[in-house]
């Protein structure tokens, strides 16, 4: 069971306000540099679905569409399942402040059944996570010290540094303080990549995340066997044009098995 003493899950807890709408606190531990970090925004959106007493299965796919910074303080959740079928649930979110609706999303849940399987993915060649060190982000980056980040292969920029040709950035991660994988972590692991930009520009370009989908592949058995161990994530874009780009990453266990994939629109001021 989740520790309710963790930093991931006093931000996450929610209050019911009624049938439809619960209500969250921003943490100021998961700050990222305007508002929160959209990793526990996309977790709080998963809670709020894991939460409410209608919905049925394990979470499938989570959209989510950062309409406008995040302030500070309290923030209602509005959800409602468009639609329930015999395997699948579609949930419709709204996150608001006040009368402003600062995130939308869109939620797929389901049952799964036991078929023919196959994963054609495989991860990319790392050393162990104990043979690498510890990575750095900048001091300001908040939420980066909730996680032990160990990059093997383009680690972020903390200096000015000569532009790459490769946007890719592999790393092993897993929560600092030990905590067990779930659900609503691997949701927030979904956007543990500093943006693309960054690698290819060689230094920080104001840049942020519009659009993150995150597409979980593992069944709530295979995460909790993973317990607090590492993950293998690695992320690239694909192009670059008129102020936005893209991100494809993937998450795998240290077995090599694939968890979830993720892709995500990026706008960036250069």
């Amino acid at each position: 069971m989740a520790d309710s003493a963790h930093p991931f899950d006093r931000a996450l807890r929610l209050e019911t306000v009624d049938t439809d709408t619960v209500r969250g606190t921003t943490s100021p531990q998961w700050a990222n540099m305007v508002g929160p970090f959209g990793g526990i925004t996309a977790a709080a959106l998963l809670r709020a679905v894991e939460s409410h007493p209608d919905r049925i299965g394990d979470p499938l796919a989570l959209t989510v569409n950062f309409a406008a910074p995040i302030a500070d303080g309290e923030f209602d959740i509005c959800l409602r399942a468009a639609r329930t079928n015999r395997s699948n649930q579609h949930w419709m979110l709204e996150l608001r402040q006040g009368d402003e609706v600062k995130t939308t999303a869109t939620a797929l849940f389901g049952l799964h059944r036991d078929t023919w399987a196959d994963d054609e993915s495989r991860p990319p060649s790392a050393p162990a996570p104990e043979d690498v060190a510890a990575g750095r982000f900048v001091d300001a980056i908040v939420w980066a010290k909730r996680y032990d980040m160990r990059f093997t292969d383009g680690p972020v920029p903390t200096g000015a540094v000569d532009p790459s040709t490769s946007s890719t950035t592999t790393l092993w991660v897993r929560d600092a303080e030990g905590r067990r994988l779930d659900f609503a972590a691997l949701a927030s692991l979904s956007d543990v990549f500093f943006p693309r930009i960054f690698l290819r520009r060689g230094r920080f370009v104001p840049a942020g995340t519009i659009s993150l989908t995150t597409y979980f592949h593992a069944t709530s058995d295979e995460i909790d066997a993973i317990g607090d161990d590492f993950l293998l994530a690695s992320a690239h874009a694909n192009r670059f044009s008129r102020g936005y780009f893209d991100q494809s990453a993937h998450l795998w266990s240290r077995a090599g098995q694939l968890l979830a994939s993720t892709h995500q629109l990026v706008y960036f001021k250069d």
